[in-house]
């Protein structure tokens, strides 16, 4: 089915117009779904649809026509990473069978914040299972649930993920926009690797509160869409101080709820953009677009500043695996005890044996391997888990991204986002084979990270990034 790729801008204009409703709007893409999702090319990434949809557009239309208007998000269809609390008709299971039929007990922070901006939730996207952290070999865009999600642009590539359904949804414009969330790369990788704009905020702009969880220190939400001013509008609706999550109260002073007034065309004329040629690696292909970008980046009048390499960049790897796994068993463990009595899993050590018990159906591809990691850690008051945490934000932060910023005056830092889509493979799990690093530095400092497109490998995306300081906004 056809389907002009309408931004959140246009379909405002059309339902002004009255040219079209949110009802008519969302079942163009139930439609879409049905014919390009579920049969056809089969991309698979939505776990679920939202048996409300339709009932909610109706409710917006309404609104609409007696004069009240919730913003830029009224009556626009969304769809949700399936790690993300909803408490309606729809199941929430980060793609577990361990969680199949658990229905939130209440909407995360943010999905309370898209329902009150008059979002329409489509429904849910599938996701590598656990967010991509339950084996060392996964296989992205696969759940046990869910199944396989497929990258639209080539069916037997990767989406990539962890946030893959949301990531090829978009691309496939199976919606306008979607939500993903990232611990380490799981916005930016699947935005890169299925040609859309990916946004990891600054850690707590957004709450993380009924979010299945990995770690708190580097767990956030974040948009995923065709055009930087649609992920700047649904940026600026998820953002709120939530009491239930600590680290938002840091935004107080900094959230914005309307962050595509700062769009415009000379918003680069002046800036001081730093190329971490260290971080870039040396693919031809990758490179050449990448020098293009610049090109056209120092057209739009910035300063391109070169080299400005990004110190320790690769050296915490072995403590953030150790901050994740100690935190993956203290905030699983919390989210699970907040399940109903039916659920079949309320601690970390109940999903590992659900795991076990049903290996056949869960772990036909690969193991748990974090997920058993991260059981034999010990308390976050640990000294080991402490020291590494420590350790990790200073490498990222003072001896690493800041340090980059302040040497050479920078507005932000410049890489290539990734390669393009590897080939599936459930024998052997993911073979990335990218030489360049774009996602970890930011991740674990807690920094803002957007990807954009910027060309193709053979008619596979690749993608851009932009890693500016807190505070500070390229968008």
């Amino acid at each position: 089915m056809i389907l002009p790729e309408w931004t959140i801008t246009d379909l405002n204009e059309k339902m002004e117009s009255g040219e079209l409703t949110s009802r008519q709007v969302t079942e163009l893409y139930l439609l879409r779904i049905a014919a390009v999702d579920k049969s056809g090319p089969y991309i698979n990434s939505v776990i679920e649809l939202n048996p409300d949809a339709l009932d909610i557009a109706d409710g917006l239309d309404k609104e609409r026509k007696a004069g009240k208007l919730r913003g830029a998000l009224h009556g626009i269809p969304i769809l949700i990473k399936d790690n993300i609390d909803t408490h309606d008709r729809m199941q929430t299971t980060a793609g577990s069978l361990a969680l199949e039929g658990n229905i939130a007990p209440k909407d995360a922070f943010i999905v309370k914040q898209l329902r009150k901006a008059g979002a329409v939730l489509l429904g849910k996207t599938n996701l590598s299972e656990w967010a991509n952290f339950r084996g060392k070999r996964s296989v992205s865009g696969w759940s046990s649930r869910g199944g396989l999600t497929r990258n639209p642009y080539a069916l037997d590539r990767s989406p990539s993920g962890s946030s893959s359904g949301s990531g090829a949804a978009v691309a496939a414009n199976l919606c306008v926009a979607a939500i993903g969330t990232e611990t380490d790369g799981s916005i930016i990788s699947p935005a890169q690797t299925n040609g859309i704009v990916g946004i990891k905020p600054t850690l707590g702009l957004a709450s993380r509160s009924g979010i299945i969880p990995i770690a708190h220190s580097q767990d956030t939400p974040g948009p995923m869409a065709r055009t930087v001013a649609d992920a700047a509008i649904l940026l600026g609706a998820l953002t709120g101080v939530d009491g239930n999550d600590a680290a938002t109260r840091f935004s107080k002073q900094r959230a914005l709820s309307n962050y595509a007034k700062y769009l415009a065309l000379d918003g680069l004329q002046g800036a001081r953009i730093g190329v971490a040629r260290n971080m870039t690696g040396a693919n031809p292909r990758i490179l050449k677009i990448f020098e293009l970008c610049l090109e056209v980046i120092k057209q739009l009048g910035a300063v391109i500043v070169d080299p400005a390499d990004v110190p320790n960049f690769d050296k915490f790897g072995a403590t953030e695996l150790e901050v994740l796994h100690h935190e993956l068993k203290a905030d699983l463990n919390k989210y699970l005890k907040t399940l109903d009595e039916h659920a079949r899993v309320h601690s970390l050590a109940d999903v590992i044996k659900f795991n076990e018990e049903n290996s056949d159906k869960v772990m036909p591809y690969f193991g748990q391997e974090h997920m058993l990691a991260a059981q034999e850690k010990a308390a976050l008051s640990a000294k080991k888990y402490k020291d590494a945490l420590a350790k990790n934000l200073h490498l990222t932060r003072k001896a690493g991204i800041d340090a980059t910023l302040r040497k050479h005056k920078l507005d932000a830092i410049v890489v290539p986002s990734g390669g393009p889509a590897w080939m599936i493979d459930l024998a052997n799990g993911d073979a990335i084979n990218w030489d360049m690093e774009s996602t970890s530095p930011a991740a674990v400092a807690g920094y803002p990270h957007i990807t954009v497109p910027a060309g193709h490998v053979f008619g596979l995306p690749v993608g851009i990034s932009f890693s500016p300081k807190p505070g500070r906004s390229l968008i």
